[in-house]
């Protein structure tokens, strides 16, 4: 014992030291916080579990008075669904657990929430006697102004007897603008209040997070070990991307902070980032069942969150594509020669939420460049017209409208040329797709694109961002022939808006047709079955009390 130096004897008692105080803690959180939150809101969820049986039975009630179509996809489980999660526990039809889905912006009206929203629903398919309870930030809307919403926007529609909102009090704490500097890391700690602050509302049986809060999930798995958790991640909140942006020129259009890696503060920016991905993945190495909505989404998790790997009993990533109404859109449109000469327009379209990584202003600029240098700017009846279509989420985003406003008329872009639809119900952005001839995303390293595989599925030729998912799992080649244009600068995407417009109505007609051809790819379904697969995984732990 004696020939060891006295060097690492000292750092083996370290080691110990800090491995017996790390457990030590965590044995105390589970012991303290763990053990109050669970029973603080033990009789809520009595509570919450008798009124659901009460609403259960007035809605049943309500449904023999006055049936509805579709009242009967209640009290079955589709196939499909049935198959994709037979293997063992997952297969408990009878399953009447609670799983607390963590959205607490449920009311945006993005991408995002078309995935929570679909994701409930097929839960409720699948697991018809579960309760779905979303932890949401939205007091200014009810439990029925929600659920409609959901319906007139995605034209999804829920149970709403198993469907339960809880409302958060501490959702500024995740806001960008509580946190001016140190934003990422800041958000993440608000986050871990947020999460305290959810399950001091009730403790779920299954935790899954659909919007990126990886914080909270470690949270969940430290205080509640027992408890199974689950992650949609959409985009990872740091990326070996972001970080290379930093070095970027900013005229390359790689994301809000291209180029601020130079100088002194750069520097200690990049220091920052790096310490930051490293507390991420130490955060998301607890998730038990994580989905991606991408191939770029989820190869850049398995790097970031490599700790799982060491974890037995975590599952490997999974790349479930988002749902997309591809199905409904389809049936929609017309895609012939008739069409095509008198239904399609010169209308360039974006449906994409007013927030600054969508990357508005790029668009507007493209599209003025390419106005401007159009041969013939005198044939009013064919002339080119830019629609952006999205939702506004608060005061922030209605200041941006307004700014890109303002831009546009910089640009010398007349009402006649642009126009803002801001909160468009469902129908109205259906009407759209049916008569316009180009859709088009600008935002760099997308991490899905569910608005591209819409624009396709109906009939519109895309011009994607070079980046992301657009570019690796959308836009691609189908059957050896194009589907559409890709682009990263101005100049590049004014060719690509001249190119399609320039096409004869033949080949831009078979160009739409490869592109929904390929967007049949990404229905409802396909989302359903992958979704039903891994939280199945998740049930199945529960059941068994692992």
């Amino acid at each position: 014992m004696s020939q060891i130096p006295r060097t690492l004897w000292t750092l083996l008692v370290s080691l110990l030291a800090i491995s017996c105080s790390a457990y030590i803690c965590r044995w105390l959180l589970q012991t303290t916080i763990g053990w109050s939150l669970q029973r603080r809101s033990r009789a809520r969820r009595t509570l919450l579990l008798a009124r659901v049986k009460v609403e259960e039975s007035q809605h049943q009630l309500s449904t023999r008075q006055s049936p509805k179509s579709d009242d009967g996809e209640w009290e079955k489980v589709e196939k499909s669904l049935e198959g994709s999660a037979r293997t063992g526990q997952e297969a408990n039809d009878e399953w009447e657990g609670i799983i607390g889905f963590f959205h607490p912006f449920c009311n945006a009206g993005g991408g995002g929430e078309r995935v929570l929203w679909a994701a409930i629903k097929a839960m409720q398919k699948r697991w018809p006697k579960a309760v779905c309870v979303v932890y949401t930030g939205d007091h200014d809307a009810t439990k029925d102004e929600m659920l409609e919403s959901v319906q007139n926007r995605f034209n999804i529609c829920l149970h709403p007897p198993t469907v339960v909102f809880l409302y958060l009090s501490t959702r500024h704490y995740v806001l960008s603008s509580t946190w001016p500097h140190f934003t990422l890391l800041g958000q993440s700690l608000g986050s871990l209040i947020l999460a305290y602050d959810a399950f001091s509302l009730l403790v779920p049986d299954i935790f899954i997070d659909t919007m990126g809060y990886a914080f909270a999930l470690a949270f969940s798995k430290t205080v509640f070990p027992s408890i199974p958790t689950g992650a949609y991640v959409h985009y990872p909140t740091i990326s070996t991307d972001m970080l290379g942006s930093l070095d970027a020129s900013p005229t390359l259009g790689k994301g809000l902070n291209a180029g601020a890696g130079q100088g002194l503060r750069g520097s200690f920016k990049k220091r920052y980032w790096r310490l930051f991905a490293r507390l991420y993945g130490w955060a998301g190495g607890s998730v038990d069942v994580v989905m991606a909505n991408s191939s770029w989404t989820a190869s850049h998790i398995r790097t970031l969150w490599k700790s799982r790997a060491k974890r037995p009993e975590a599952h490997p990533v999974s790349v479930v594509f988002p749902p997309c109404a591809v199905g409904e859109i389809v049936r929609s449109v017309r895609l012939d020669a008739e069409s095509e000469k008198n239904i399609r327009t010169p209308t360039i379209l974006c449906i994409a939420q007013f927030r600054p990584e969508k990357n508005h202003t790029l668009l507007l600029r493209s599209f003025a460049r390419f106005l401007h240098s159009r041969s013939n700017p005198t044939d009013q009846q064919r002339t080119p017209h830019l629609l952006l279509i999205g939702s506004v989420r608060d005061a922030h985003d209605a200041t941006r409208v307004y700014d890109l406003r303002l831009l546009a008329h910089e640009l010398h872009l007349t009402p006649s040329h642009v126009t803002f639809l801001t909160d468009a119900p469902f129908p109205t952005v259906l009407t759209h797709l049916a008569t316009a001839s180009i859709g088009v995303n600008t935002m760099w390293n997308e991490h899905f694109g569910i608005g591209v595989v819409e624009y396709m599925a109906a009939g519109l030729i895309p011009v994607v961002n070079d980046s992301g998912g657009p570019k690796m799992d959308i836009v691609i080649e189908w059957d050896d022939e194009q589907t559409g244009f890709k682009a990263s600068t101005e100049e590049e995407y004014a060719a690509a808006f001249a190119d399609v417009l320039s096409m004869d109505e033949g080949e831009r007609l078979r160009m739409r047709s490869i592109a929904q051809d390929r967007a049949l790819a990404f229905g409802e379904r396909t989302f359903e079955a992958g979704w039903i697969r891994e939280v199945g995984r998740l049930v199945g732990e529960s059941a068994t009390g692992r």
